[in-house]
Order: C-alpha cells, then sequence, then structure tokens
C-alpha cells in the first residue's frame, strides 16, 4: 500500500496541508502502508526555491515521516522533480491522442466565463489542429454519467505545451504504484477528471481506477472561505516562527477522526485512539 504527499511549491504550505500531511500519516500507519514524498513542481512560473524547502520543514514540525522520495531540496532538483518525468508526461498525452478524443481549443478563461462551469458544446467545432501553435488541448467528456457527475470537456496540455495538472497528477499516480488517495474535498473533481482519463486510455491505467480515494472536508478560515498558501497566520511557517506547535493541527484532525480536543494533542493519542473503519 502506498500513499501520498504530493504539495506544489507556489505557496508556504498553510494549515490545510498539514491536516492532509497529517491525515496520510496516520491512515498509512493504521494500515501498514508506506509514504511516497512527491512535490508538483511543473508551473515553474509560480514555484520558488523556498517554497521547495518550505515542504521539508513543514514534514519536520508536524513529526510526520514518508518512505519514498527526495531527501531534501537539493535531492528533489536533482532526482525528483517532475520536470525529470517529462517523457513520461508525454506519453501520456501521446496515448490520449491516438483516442482521438482531444480537440485543440483557442477560447480563453475570459471567453468561457459567460458559459459558468460548463464546457460549451461549440467549442469542439474550433477546426484547429492540435499541432497548432498556442492552443490548449481539451479532452472530450461524453457520457452521461460523467456528465452528470459534473465533469465536462477539460484541459490536457496548456497553452504553453506543458501538461496539465490532471495529466501529470495521473501519470505519477501510476508510475509510482499509488493505491490510496487522501485529497482535500476541493480536488473531489480532479478525482473525477483522473478516473475519465484512466478510463479512455487502455488497461496498464487500470490500477488508479481501483486506488482507494477519500476526501476529507477542508479547513477553512474565519471567513468561511478555503485556505490558500500565504504567508499570513495560517502558514505553517509563521506558526514556527511564532514558536507555536503542531498540537492545534493535531486537534483538527482529531476532530475530523471523532475525537474530542483533549484527546488529539499529539499523533500518538491520534494512532491510539482515531477511528479510522469509516474511511477505509
Amino acid at each position: 500500500m502506498l500513499f501520498r504527499f504530493a504539495p506544489t511549491p507556489s505557496g508556504f504550505l498553510h494549515i490545510g496541508n498539514a491536516v492532509n500531511f497529517v491525515l496520510n500519516y496516520l491512515l498509512a500507519k493504521h494500515l501498514g502502508g508506506q509514504i511516497l514524498l512527491r512535490i508538483d513542481d511543473l508551473d515553474t512560473e509560480r514555484k520558488r526555491s523556498m517554497y521547495v524547502d518550505d515542504v521539508f520543514r513543514a514534514i519536520e514540525f508536524l513529526g510526520v515521516s514518508y518512505d519514498l522520495g527526495p531527501t531534501g531540496p537539493d535531492d528533489f532538483e536533482r532526482h525528483w522533480s517532475q520536470h525529470h518525468r517529462m517523457d513520461l508526461y508525454e506519453e501520456t498525452l501521446g496515448e490520449l491522442r491516438k483516442t482521438g478524443k482531444l480537440f485543440a481549443c483557442q477560447l480563453s478563461r475570459k471567453q468561457l466565463l459567460s458559459y459558468g462551469n460548463r464546457y460549451p458544446s461549440e467549442g469542439r467545432q474550433q477546426r484547429l489542429s492540435l499541432d497548432d501553435p498556442e492552443v490548449v488541448w481539451r479532452v472530450m467528456v461524453d457520457s452521461q454519467q460523467n456528465t452528470l457527475a459534473g465533469l465536462t470537456d477539460f484541459v490536457v496540455r496548456r497553452r504553453d505545451g506543458l501538461p496539465a495538472y490532471q495529466i501529470a497528477s495521473l501519470t505519477d499516480d501510476v508510475y509510482f504504484g499509488i493505491t490510496h488517495l487522501v485529497r482535500g474535498e476541493d480536488l473531489r473533481q480532479s478525482t473525477l477528471m483522473q478516473r475519465y482519463l484512466a478510463t479512455v486510455l487502455d488497461h496498464k491505467w487500470s490500477s488508479f481506477l481501483s486506488a482507494s480515494a477519500w476526501h476529507h472536508p477542508l479547513i477553512v478560515g474565519a471567513d468561511g472561505q478555503k485556505l490558500s498558501k500565504s504567508t499570513g497566520s495560517t502558514s505553517l511557517r509563521s506558526m514556527q516562527e511564532q514558536c507555536q506547535g503542531p498540537e492545534s493541527i493535531y486537534r483538527l484532525v482529531g476532530h475530523l477522526l471523532g475525537l474530542p480536543p483533549e484527546a488529539s494533542s499529539s499523533l500518538t493519542d491520534l494512532q491510539r485512539l482515531g477511528r479510522f473503519e469509516y474511511l477505509i
């Protein structure tokens, strides 16, 4: 069994990321599984070395550990960056292209705003080549079942030619053999998209379809909004600078596991008392 930590180095990690790390750690320990550290760094425009470093600092701060992956920032850049696996992502896109389900799109985000969350059916009629410059690649989502689940034609290759998140994440999960996905509720749609891609591709992608997935509730800020990476009070960096420990994060995890605050003061308490049976 293999779980994963999969942060993106586009900002300092926040409390919500920490809760996800701890939940993955606890479930892996409970089931006797292992954890892979996979840092999703394809987005070079937002990636910063200090954010990569912050991932390792956060893991140490939380007291969790992992079994596979880079030992530190230098090892990550040399051996584990997603840019070392670009040929795998291109291979996935090539396989997807052979299915005939891709089409090229030039519509901008601004043009698509008026359609809400649905991609317009007429967008498939742009008569563009996948080899044209400055186009995104989208995959057609046809079945009624997928439409009812909220899926719509989505991007698999960006305008700059880079593979989209859904392609890289799916490819990595299959390549490394991930068996358990513990993700925030905000990534439920991504799981559906990636499972759709796995059904469109051939049988070697079936391992992703059989992987267990649990989408945990999100940790929100005082305004009721989902937390975003920042340097503010919700970042783990800020907590460390203020000499705070991780106990408040353990209590948040304990709440998700059905424990009262007084029984959630340490990782040991969470491992010993957590109610995992309804998650697995």
